[in-house]
């Protein structure tokens, strides 16, 4: 393609033309690859082009998909290279040959993703000519050789194309998801032991699936299990939040709601310590799902056991509710009723009582904004009042317990 192309579409950065073009609080558009490695590999907290210090969100530095951009520079490409919408659908079919009988697959899979990343009409084309099946043939490749870097590297750009389909039940790539087997294997291994960008691709792909269809985890979890979950946590448990972290944690939130097994495997692989330690950094966005995952955990004795082993796991919790939103606070008052009703030991009462837990439910019971509609009283003042009732008396008589707070109990007691 010629290297002549507009001002407009060049990354100041890497001074190239920009693929995934997005936008930062200064208003300067950058490539994706090269504003993402300039903050978070390098630690950056400026804008490159001005200096002036980035806005960052709850989780993250402030960057807008410039999805305007983008479409542009797919139209000036198909343009620059002289194809109309004939040629260009003509084109994705030579790419699917190349992609089939070629040995050299990598540029040919870019251009793909490239062509029918922002047109649906390529899309259907792409479908229509067997793309989806073509392309699943190169990502179970990496079954056969998974320790050659080549292998992967194609596996990884054949996983770039897929992950730009939707998928739900009826979706072509759904079916093949069933069908062949092999493909979540290769995907996992694209996971566990690909690129940063390549395991974007695969956690994509997962979170697509977890989200939007019925797949059956359990052979995943069969064959899986552990190694499954600790790449995802690996994910989570980045120093600096991506999508790719993102994703992860709405995986593990739909494999968690498929069986208890799955949240067993999930515990053996570290998650609740994991999960405790990054709670207290966490934004109102990944700290809800955190709690989420938490939640589901819980649910098992090994997992209750797991947080309160953990030095800070009573803590974490309870400084999430009333200071992040509605859904934290029901979360945590939920996790905290199982670990007072299964786990009543003095030493977990005390540190309930030592952390705050204790005075934060008070204040829950005496709130009117905490869920209650049409009059009622909602389910988070219930489990409340299930807890003071369980230890109330205790806490009453602890040194500890706010003398201006003991009337409150009088509500509890007369219930």
């Amino acid at each position: 393609m010629d290297s002549d192309f507009p001002p407009l579409f060049r990354c100041p950065i890497s001074m190239e033309l920009m693929e995934d073009p997005v936008t930062v609080s200064t208003g300067v558009t950058y490539d994706r690859k090269s504003i993402e490695k300039w903050l978070f590999t390098y630690n950056k907290k400026t804008c490159p082009a001005t200096m002036q210090t980035l806005a960052a969100g709850a989780d993250d530095f402030v960057i807008t998909p410039n999805l305007t951009l983008k479409r542009l520079i797919l139209a000036w490409k198909i343009n620059d290279s002289a194809s109309t919408p004939a040629t260009a659908l003509e084109e994705v079919s030579s790419l699917l040959a190349t992609v089939e009988s070629s040995p050299f697959k990598v540029s040919s899979l870019r251009k793909l993703r490239s062509m029918i990343e922002m047109n649906d009409g390529m899309k259907s084309e792409f479908v229509r000519l067997s793309g989806i099946g073509i392309v699943v043939n190169v990502v179970i490749q990496i079954l056969i050789d998974c320790s050659d870097f080549s292998t992967l590297e194609t596996c990884e750009e054949a996983l770039g194309v897929l992950c730009q389909f939707p998928i739900s039940n009826e979706d072509k790539l759904f079916d093949e998801m069933y069908k062949r087997e092999e493909l979540m294997k290769s995907i996992t291994v694209v996971l566990q032991r690909g690129s940063a960008e390549g395991r974007f691709y695969a956690v994509k792909i997962l979170r697509n699936i977890a989200k939007n269809t019925n797949y059956n985890w359990g052979s995943v979890m069969e064959e899986q299990a552990i190694d499954f979950f600790k790449p995802l946590l690996e994910l989570v448990s980045d120093e600096f939040p991506t999508k790719a972290s993102s994703c992860a944690l709405d995986v593990m939130i739909g494999i968690l709601s498929s069986s208890k097994r799955s949240r067993v495997k999930a515990i053996e692989a570290g998650a609740v310590w994991i999960l405790i330690e990054l709670l207290p950094e966490s934004g109102r966005s990944k700290c809800e799902r955190m709690l989420q995952i938490l939640q589901s955990l819980c649910e098992c004795a090994e997992g209750r056991l797991a947080l309160v082993e953990h030095g800070m796991g009573i803590a974490a919790v309870t400084k999430k509710i009333l200071n992040v939103s509605y859904v934290a606070t029901k979360i945590g008052v939920k996790i905290l009723l199982w670990i007072s009703s299964f786990h009543p030991r003095e030493r977990v009462v005390d540190e309930m009582m030592a952390c705050g837990a204790v005075k934060k439910l008070l204040m829950i019971l005496h709130m009117d904004s905490v869920g209650v509609g049409d009059g009622g009283r909602s389910s988070t003042k219930e489990k409340v009042i299930k807890i003071l009732k369980m230890h109330g008396n205790k806490w009453r008589r602890s040194p500890c317990f706010p003398s201006e707070l003991k009337n409150y109990l009088k509500f509890v007691n007369d219930e």
